[in-house]
């Protein structure tokens, strides 16, 4: 057992065999609550949970101790359900308290009840029942005599609401679960709010799923595989796709307003993200009658094929940087090649997702082939990681949740994985670079987004001969980047995604002052209301710095110099990530060299943050397992089946 497994959350994992789904065990103590003061001079208090500063940019932690150790989910085989306790988590180290998102409990007794429950089991197939407030729980059979005909499909009456944008007015958004393209309640009836970073106020509170909710978005997915999905020709799955995109782009100017209200983003990259995430459904939508297999000649007496089948049910798991992108990156492959999915939003933006649902549903799905859910990925997460229905889980977020679906995945049915994790890039610029140009270049690889973004280029080395030259120009570029409403014409640069990232991100600036680093720019907080950062840039670091070692995922940046071609490409390789990296140089021959020696899957030269859907994109080393985009990611989501036909007389007589 690894360090760190006893004060682990444990999953409890059936039997193996289509039949169970995995439910977390939650016998543990409720998480220590403490008054803080309300910001803005409110004059209130909130009662807020202390929450670990591991929780990333995922937003999808399943369980983490303060400390950052990754051994904290792990699944053991049934029928044994250990009870562990995780360990009490500490406060963030930044100055504010940190006040996460709560999920608010149903008013009513009749918001409590299953109006969402919908009969999509399959034989053999149980769903976990247990108390809303998330004391342990056991397995229980449900048969179908179980659920009467009137509660097989009850749709929630109120899953939607009015909400409006500064740049678009009013419009209307979902806020259920969407099971079986149908907007339904949770089970429990919870619900939790989404806040709002620009103001820290809530937006509108969105309907919770919980395992019994991920159970019935499972069947109603699996009964789509195995029936009428199964029999949809390839051209049509395409053309659902291309419809889609079609739906996104009369749909471009609500879904980055939805966007920026949400994540924060600037409306100009949110618009941006909205463009290239239609352009990704209709690449994949493209592929969908363009995968093939191979006729195989081995000897005369015998025909040999291959086929490329889909994999099944598809659990995903999306982060909160680029919402809207992301969902496109996991659902156009999968589809593409047959699958049906599961997809679980960041609780932190939930609503382009949920907006897109009405969208697939006009675009000409059928039931059961796309489910979203919204929830919290230490209840909804954890059980699409260990459903023993579910055959494939993709994540994109933090290396240690990353490690923590990989347990649950292996200690469960063995499901097929894959992962797009964290980063610490290197963004590395030679004495004979056009140095305003790479000045452009490092300051959108390490500023867009906020710093929130996994390849960001958080460490910036300038050859010795214009480092003096590049500092000083790169603070007078950074200090150009307009922060504020995301919603103006001319920002840049938003608010971060919520209290408890704004707390972390400040927690390693403060960490790198006190490690003797020297602020540039920056280093404090941005205005009074909101979740703002300044632009933030240190020199005077070492390479055992903590500020050059983890993921910061906010608008920070360190800078050092090296001498060689070598000390290049010695730094750039440092860390245990290996997702991105950028060469800037004039000298072609120095290009290519530096890029076939850093090791990450992705090296950018004479540029920063290019990403294309026909690209493949992903990790070496800690950064992930496989790869998204372009033809490459159509292998995360299919599986190659071997048929052999003999044709001569009996071989032996």
């Amino acid at each position: 057992a690894e360090e760190g497994e006893d004060d682990a959350a444990s999953v409890a994992a059936p039997a193996r065999g289509r039949g169970k789904a995995a439910t977390t065990n939650k016998k543990a103590a409720a998480p220590a609550k403490k008054a803080a003061p309300a910001r803005g001079g409110r004059g209130k208090k909130k009662v807020v949970e202390e929450e670990s500063d591991e929780e990333e940019e995922d937003g999808d932690i399943l369980m983490a101790d303060s400390d950052g150790d990754d051994s904290q989910l792990f699944v053991q085989p049934a029928p044994k359900q250990a009870s562990r306790k995780p360990a009490a988590r500490k406060a963030s180290p930044a100055k504010r308290a940190p006040a996460p998102r709560k999920p608010a409990q149903a008013k009513s007794s009749a918001a409590a009840k299953s109006q969402s429950r919908l009969d999509f089991s399959q034989p053999n197939f149980s769903q976990s029942r247990g108390p809303a407030n998330g004391t342990s729980k056991k397995i229980q059979e449900i048969s179908d005599d179980d659920i009467s005909d009137e509660d097989a499909f009850e749709p929630a009456p109120s899953t939607a609401t009015t909400l409006e944008t500064p740049s678009t007015g009013k419009y209307e958004q979902p806020t259920g679960l969407f099971i079986n393209n149908e907007w339904v309640k949770g089970v429990d009836g919870k619900t939790f709010e989404t806040i709002n970073p620009t103001n820290e106020k809530p937006i509108v509170a969105v309907h919770e799923a919980t395992e019994k909710d991920v159970d019935i978005a499972v069947s109603a997915a699996r009964k789509a595989f195995e029936g009428e999905w199964r029999k949809v020709d390839s051209g049509t799955r395409g053309r659902n796709l291309t419809n889609l995109a079609d739906l996104m782009e009369k749909h471009f100017d609500t879904l980055a307003a939805i966007e920026s209200l949400d994540n924060g983003k600037a409306l100009a990259m949110a618009k941006v993200d909205v463009n290239a995430a239609a352009g990704c459904i209709r690449y994949y939508g493209g592929w969908a009658d363009k995968i093939h297999g191979k006729v195989i000649d081995t000897n005369s007496e015998t025909f040999n094929y291959t086929k490329q089948e889909p994999i099944g049910v598809c659990g995903q798991i999306i982060p909160w940087n680029f919402p809207l992108l992301m969902w496109s990156w996991k659902i156009g492959p999968a589809i593409a090649c047959g699958n049906t999915v599961v997809l679980k939003s960041a609780e932190q933006t939930p609503l382009s997702a949920l907006y897109m649902c009405n969208l697939i549903k006009e675009a000409g799905f059928p039931p059961g082939v796309i489910n979203i859910l919204s929830g919290f990925g230490k209840i909804a997460g954890a059980a699409i990681s260990a459903h023993m229905d579910i055959d494939k889980v993709a994540f994109t977020g933090s290396t240690v949740v990353g490690r923590q679906i990989m347990r649950a995945a292996a200690g469960s049915n063995l499901k097929k994985v894959t992962l797009e994790l964290g980063g610490k890039s290197p963004n590395i610029v030679f004495d004979d670079a056009d140095i305003d140009n790479a000045i452009s270049w490092v300051n959108f690889g390490i500023f867009f987004n906020h710093g929130q973004c996994c390849c960001a280029g958080s460490r910036v080395y300038v050859q010795e001969g214009i480092y003096d030259k590049f500092v000083e120009k790169f603070k007078e570029r950074a200090q150009k980047n307009k922060v504020g409403d995301p919603f103006a014409e001319d920002t840049f640069q938003g608010p971060q995604v919520s209290q408890l990232q704004y707390d972390r991100i400040m927690g390693y600036i403060d960490h790198g002052k006190k490690e003797g680093a020297k602020v540039e720019i920056g280093g404090e907080r941005h205005g009074k209301e909101g979740y703002f950062i300044q632009p933030t840039i240190f020199s005077n670091v070492s390479e055992d710095m903590k500020i050059m070692q983890e993921e910061i995922f906010g608008p920070v940046c360190s800078i050092a110099k090296f001498k060689t071609e070598d000390d290049a490409i010695r730094v750039g390789n440092s860390t245990t990530y290996g997702l991105a990296a950028a060469v800037h140089t004039s000298n072609l021959n120095t290009a290519i060299r530096v890029s076939n020696a850093l090791r990450a899957g992705t090296v950018w030269v004479n540029q920063y943050n290019m990403l294309h859907h026909t690209l493949p994109f992903g990790g070496y080393k800690e950064s992930g397992i496989g790869r998204e985009l372009g033809e490459a990611a159509l292998a995360n989501y299919s599986q190659t089946k071997t048929v052999t036909i003999r044709l001569g007389d009996a071989l032996f007589g």
